[in-house]
């Protein structure tokens, strides 16, 4: 079978979505899942963007063997210089160059002409190309670029040295037919095109990412680009375990490999979705809680005599095996690593102390300690790694015939901040508190909570959107105590704020 490459920009275009931003420690943690996952490439980041963009390429680079790391660069020498700096230490390196191709974009933004547009592109592709093995090139808004330019603009860089052609749906404008067209004539109308690998990157602004993926597939493209959970600028790329899926179970009209590992696909959603508090709705296909789930009794009476009746694919055949009871408060630093390392969830020595003391709170709290709370105990351990405030104490006074008050203590470096507040509920005192102590005045936008594990004694997950001056920041937080969980949520979000700010 021909094999598709799957490029995940998780860490790059994902990382876009307001609210998703990782720490640099958090980065690498979903860069070593991706490799695991089985990912051909993975995009580190746009290092020119910023220091911690650059600092993350370059940690990555270093230390994540299998995949190809891939920097991304516009067609700027300074960019391109970034770009190849930060990977300099890759196992395999590519970089992945870009500059706008459609009318609006050459005239609006870069103000430029078409021949120059075509001579910033060469000279970028041959400037990198000298420098690292593998360039990517990608005309931005190629889907509303005129077919002819790109033809003259793609035989350019092809023969300049770019191996691998991206085509991006950058604003999500195609429909699967129109793209699989769009695509058939590029490849008709490039004459070197046979010297180069197609790829394609679609946005889900019309909720058509992952079929136009697979139309291009259809006309000849032999890369996707593709983040897990689907995350991404606006409403998101191409999902990685939708596409993959997709290929795994319709082999009748899709006769074509991957090198991804599905089982450790569920794993690894988990894994993001904690990790940038963003959690994953519940009707999310191949990793969202109803995708196996029947209720109707028609459908439980066909799942009982045959599960082919009503399931095309098998939980287990992306990892979805029953959450079971491994791990209590008598559980051993070992086997709470072995338990870990099961997972695919792989952390320092450092990092792993931390999460098992956190554990070893929780365990006291509840009997069953599920798999879901050891995602949950791990990607807080990594969001502590950064955090500007942390919460070392709270107390709430509330009731029906009580004004609402919290008292909280913020912890940040050596010193201490104490502060009480009343609020219209016990979120909202501690909320304003937490306001008061560190002098930083946000607006709430969205609150949502949601049990992890079932019992009682479940940890509730707190995800807050918190707005300051113009921008929005995500938080989440956990704990067996909803107000606890509330309270470090509300600070995960201001500490991504802080980062920010230092960045």
């Amino acid at each position: 079978m021909d094999r598709i490459y799957i490029f995940d920009t998780t860490l790059r275009d994902g990382e876009q979505s307001p609210g998703a931003s990782m720490s640099i420690e958090q980065k690498y943690e979903v860069a070593v899942q991706l490799a695991r996952l089985g990912v051909d490439a993975i995009e580190a980041g746009f290092p020119i963007s910023s220091p911690e963009q650059f600092k993350g390429c370059r940690m990555i680079s270093q230390k994540v063997k299998g995949p190809i790391i891939t920097a991304l660069a516009r067609c700027l020498e300074e960019d391109l210089e970034a770009a190849c700096e930060s990977i300099r230490d890759a196992e395999r390196q590519r970089i992945h160059t870009f500059i706008a191709t459609s009318p609006i974009h050459m005239q609006h933004k870069l103000k430029k002409e078409p021949d120059e547009v075509i001579e910033m592109a060469e000279r970028a592709v041959k400037y990198a190309r000298k420098r690292v093995p593998e360039v990517e090139f990608s005309p931005e808004d190629a889907t509303r670029s005129e077919i002819a330019f790109l033809c003259r603009i793609l035989e350019r860089v092809i023969k300049a040295g770019a191996t691998i052609i991206n085509i991006p749906d950058t604003v999500g404008y195609s429909i699967p037919e129109e793209f699989g067209s769009f695509i058939k004539a590029l490849k008709e109308g490039v004459p070197n095109i046979d010297k180069a690998v197609i790829s394609v990157h679609c946005h889900n602004d019309l909720g058509v990412a992952v079929a136009n993926s697979l139309a291009a597939v259809q006309n000849g493209a032999r890369q996707v680009e593709v983040t897990l959970n689907g995350i991404g600028e606006r409403a998101g790329n191409a999902s990685l375990e939708e596409f993959v899926m997709a290929l795994s179970v319709r082999k009748d009209l899709f006769p074509y490999s991957t090198g991804i590992k599905t089982r450790l696909i569920y794993n690894s959603s988990r894994l993001l979705s904690n990790i940038i508090g963003m959690p994953i709705p519940r009707n999310k296909p191949i990793v969202g809680e109803n995708a196996f789930a029947h209720e109707a009794g028609i459908h439980q009476d066909g799942i009982i005599k045959h599960r082919a009746t009503y399931e095309i694919m098998t939980p287990e055949s992306v990892g979805r095996d029953a959450s079971t009871l491994v791990m209590g408060r008598h559980s051993g630093l070992r086997g709470f690593n072995k338990r870990l390392n099961e997972l695919g969830l792989i952390l320092s020595d450092k990092e792993i102390k931390g999460a098992y003391q956190r554990f070893l709170n929780i365990a006291d709290k509840k009997k069953e300690v599920f798999d879901d709370d050891l995602f949950i105990i791990v990607s807080e351990e990594l969001g502590n790694q950064a955090e500007t405030y942390m919460l070392d104490y709270f107390n709430f006074q509330s009731g029906n015939m009580a004004v609402p008050t919290a008292t909280v203590r913020i912890k940040s470096g050596d010193q201490y901040y104490e502060e009480a507040s009343t609020g219209d509920g016990p979120v909202d005192a501690v909320f304003n508190a937490i306001d008061r102590a560190i002098g930083i005045k946000s607006t709430l936008k969205e609150y949502s909570l949601q049990a992890v594990t079932p019992g009682r004694k479940a940890i509730g997950e707190v995800s807050v959107n918190i707005q300051i001056g113009e921008k929005s920041f995500i938080g989440r937080g956990a704990s067996t105590d909803i107000l606890e969980a509330s309270a470090r949520a509300y600070l995960n979000a201001i500490n991504r704020y802080k980062a920010v700010i230092k960045g």
